[in-house]
């Protein structure tokens, strides 16, 4: 019997949230569909993102790719290449939208600071308190080469210089007063003296001596999402975050994942509830389990056909292997290298080819499986899917909410625009019967749907010595 008790104060909420997870640039998208939509056009962005909200669901968050995705070198032609500039797209949005949460996925190695801080408090006014930003890193030269930093930032030091970034933004977000805007024209000033307080950060990446330009949103400033998985990651997460974007979405899985952030968050000196988990999910639904599961093998048919299959051992082989049929056998010649490089997939970066092609061999062959049913078996998505009839997965999801193993979960449509249809017109009113899904907006922000409190003023520099001993970086924070 699976142990359901969390510990260190922590209490389930009951309940769940949903939110879309746009991925433009990936291999699970079906394209080759009739019902397939375009992956760049405004149209299809404003038809998922209204019918998500339809659905009540708390956010809808867009990827970023910050170069476009190689394939042996060249740019790789099988998979969707989509997602318009993140902010852009969701500027778009708000104004189509009302309640959504509107989620940018930046780069805090190839952004600054103070222009990233301005530019999501402007998207967090425009859309009077939905913006969040998704907190990722990047280290590696592949990805640097398209930007003048090249790839200075060393693996090590990712989260050194992304928890400096974070809190130099947080400063700027930190740094205008409530009321300091004039609510009558009868006021003196439009904004009161030394509501603006400047913030300057000296470190090894960057140096910020800024007066910010925006005051604060319905919401005090953008909710943080994150998703690293790693130790670092996760203590991150557990200082700086308001939801992770986790990849643990089986139950257990998810339960011990729970339990670890929670003693993490608590050893930050947070409550244990303060973080919200979300992991990434699929859902193929139908009206019963058979159909469902019909469903679900013609959609693993549209995401892996016979290129998609030889391409996807190509990036571990290393090499051409356009003459080996996809309804065969593994390829009996070995790969080229022992370790993978970025341009054949950065998931892959780093194993060992060699050892993983006579693993797989060996399996196949026990198995009795093709080059396709092979890689359609190990990109099934196993982990994260979610497949049966309406009532099936209501059930199943309400366990999660019951033991309070996440707070909700990210859903990556396999159809764009249509992808999420049968899940609000179905499973979420089947959630709403057993209880575990609201069946209103709790507000008009997204830290209110998200049942986050309003974050406190960060500390000034007199009372910032252990944030600036863990994140290694000389943080000046604010003028008072």
């Amino acid at each position: 019997m699976t142990d359901t008790n969390i510990g260190n104060g922590f209490v389930p909420s009951g309940q769940l949230q949903l939110g879309i997870f746009f991925q433009g640039v990936n291999s699970g998208t079906v394209w080759k569909s009739p019902e397939s939509g375009s992956q760049t056009d405004f149209e299809s962005f404003r038809r998922i993102a209204q019918t998500a909200e339809r659905g009540l669901f708390a956010a809808f968050f867009l990827g970023e790719g910050l170069r476009l995705r190689e394939h042996l070198g060249r740019p790789h032609a099988l998979d969707v290449v989509g997602r318009p500039d993140a902010q852009t797209m969701l500027a778009a949005l708000a104004s189509v939208t009302t309640r959504i949460g509107l989620v940018a996925t930046q780069n805090t190695t190839y952004n600054d600071p103070a222009d990233l801080a301005h530019r999501l408090s402007s998207l967090d006014l425009l859309s009077g308190g939905r913006a969040a930003w998704n907190v990722v890193t990047t280290d590696n030269a592949w990805t640097g080469a398209n930007f003048r930093r090249g790839g200075y930032l060393d693996h090590a030091d990712r989260y050194v210089h992304a928890e400096a970034f974070v809190n130099t933004a947080k400063r700027i977000w930190d740094s205008w007063e409530a009321g300091a805007i004039a609510e009558t024209p009868a006021a003196p000033a439009w904004a009161a003296p030394g509501s603006a307080r400047p913030v300057h950060h000296e470190g090894k990446h960057y140096t910020v001596d800024y007066v910010p330009r925006l005051p604060r949103s319905a919401q005090y400033r953008p909710v943080l999402f994150q998703a690293g998985d790693s130790p670092e990651g996760r203590d991150f997460a557990a200082r700086q975050a308001d939801v992770i974007f986790s990849a643990h979405p089986k139950l257990d899985d998810a339960l011990d994942f729970r339990r670890n952030i929670v003693e993490r968050t608590v050893k930050a000196g947070r409550g244990a509830n303060d973080v919200k988990i979300m992991p990434a999910s699929e859902f193929i639904l139908a009206a019963t389990p058979q159909e469902a599961l019909e469903k679900k093998r013609w959609v693993r048919s549209l995401q892996i056909g016979p290129e998609q299959a030889i391409a996807y051992l190509e990036q571990f082989w290393g090499r051409e292997l356009q003459g080996f049929d996809p309804d065969g056998p593994l390829p009996d010649i070995d790969p080229v290298v022992e370790e993978t490089s970025e341009t054949r997939g950065s998931g892959f970066h780093g194993a060992k080819a060699k050892q993983l092609a006579d693993q797989w061999r060996a399996e196949a062959k026990d198995k009795g499986l093709s080059i396709r049913q092979f890689v359609s078996a190990r990109t099934s998505r196993g982990d994260s899917s979610f497949t049966g009839s309406y009532t099936e997965v209501a059930d199943r999801l309400a366990e999660y909410a019951r033991t309070g193993a996440v707070d909700g979960f990210n859903i990556s449509p396999w159809l764009i625009p249509t992808g999420l249809d049968d899940i609000v017109n179905h499973l979420v009113p089947a959630l709403q019967e057993r209880g575990v899904y609201p069946t209103e907006y709790a507000g008009n922000t997204l830290r209110e749907n998200l049942g986050l409190a309003t974050p406190a003023r960060q500390a000034d520099s007199r009372q910032d010595t252990a944030a600036r001993n863990t994140v290694g970086d000389t943080a000046v924070g604010l003028e008072v």
